[in-house]
């Protein structure tokens, strides 16, 4: 973990918004409420900024995070919207609906943010403050419940400061949340799927769109997983991994780590350091790029150097050794 930060707790007013905008640009860390619970924000394009919210959070791996946007305009620029998933953005947004579509060519979010992905989930939220800090921000923010992993959903300000005091920047408070659980999760990637219920029930979507929602466990055991709430979503090269690498055979890529080289790093195909200084959370932020480079290097395998499982080292691990599994 880095150094403690000092929590700012502000009311909710122009200043806080102007304030929240301005930390957002620089890389912070911001809670601000939606009218689901608070959500942690972060510069969805901003791929070191997302890996420090994944180490204030604790999160134990690296799953997709829903970006937040202020209108379905904004919605359509990150990802492609299908008749499905447009009429449920117009029924339903500004609102408690998550919606998993393509992404859009040239989609600027990170791909921390969506786990390495060819989807992206993206929901444009009601609530006042919300609607203001996103509007002045003018691009996405991921905005993940604002408390550590594993814990309750926060619904006031008080809720995320006990979790995340000294983790993040800034608090903006405006009372509780009012509807106080999270958004409702649809994929929109062929035939409309329940992902997660939450603040919009199913009945209403299923009116919507004139007819059933699809069967969540077909979507949970697709090839490839596609979006939060989902068991395993994350993505696999198509080159094999080969982890805990400390001498690289011919034919191989190399993921390095640390200003140390590999034995026989000069046999790699091609190189590409995670972290050369051996920072953790540079080396989050650069995981699913970087695999996606050495990916379509044509190597044998991608040989992997040993990464430290403190801090963010255990969420990359665990996304190595998921993408490294047998398929």
């Amino acid at each position: 973990m880095t150094a403690p930060l000092a929590t700012r707790v502000s009311r909710a007013d122009g200043a806080a918004v102007a304030d929240a905008v301005h930390r957002l640009k620089a890389g912070g860390l911001v809670a601000f409420p939606t009218e689901t619970v608070y959500g942690l924000g972060a510069d969805a394009t901003n791929g070191p900024a997302i890996a420090r919210l994944y180490e204030a959070k604790g999160r134990p791996a690296f799953n997709p995070l829903i970006a937040h946007v202020v209108d379905v305009a904004a919605a359509q620029a990150l990802g492609r919207f299908d008749a499905a998933a447009a009429r449920l953005a117009k029924t339903f947004w500004p609102g408690p609906l998550t919606l998993v579509v393509p992404k859009a060519a040239g989609c600027p979010v990170a791909d921390l943010a969506t786990a390495g992905l060819d989807t992206i989930a993206v929901r444009a939220p009601s609530h006042p403050v919300a609607q203001k800090i996103l509007a002045a921000f003018g691009g996405p923010i991921v905005a993940p419940s604002a408390n550590r992993s594993g814990h309750l959903s926060p619904t006031t300000a008080a809720h995320v400061l006990a979790d995340l005091r000294g983790r993040i920047d800034l608090i903006v408070n405006d009372g509780a949340t009012p509807v106080g659980v999270e958004s409702t999760v649809v994929a929109c990637l062929g035939e409309p799927v329940l992902l997660r219920p939450g603040g919009v029930p199913r009945e209403a979507i299923e009116r919507a769109l004139g007819r059933k929602l699809g069967d969540r466990a077909a979507a949970t055991n697709a090839e490839p997983p596609t979006a939060p709430g989902m068991l395993a979503s994350h993505y696999a090269p198509r080159t094999p991994l080969r982890l805990e690498a400390r001498r690289v055979e011919p034919g191989e890529a190399l993921l390095a780590f640390g200003p140390t080289p590999a034995e026989g790093v000069a046999r790699a195909v091609t190189v590409l350091n995670l972290s050369p200084r051996g920072d953790l959370v540079e080396a989050a932020a650069n995981l699913f790029s970087h695999l996606r480079s050495l990916d379509g290097a044509g190597a044998t395998a991608i040989a992997v150097m040993p990464i430290p499982s403190e801090g963010l080292g255990e969420a990359i691990n665990d996304r190595l050794a998921r993408a490294a599994a047998p398929r």
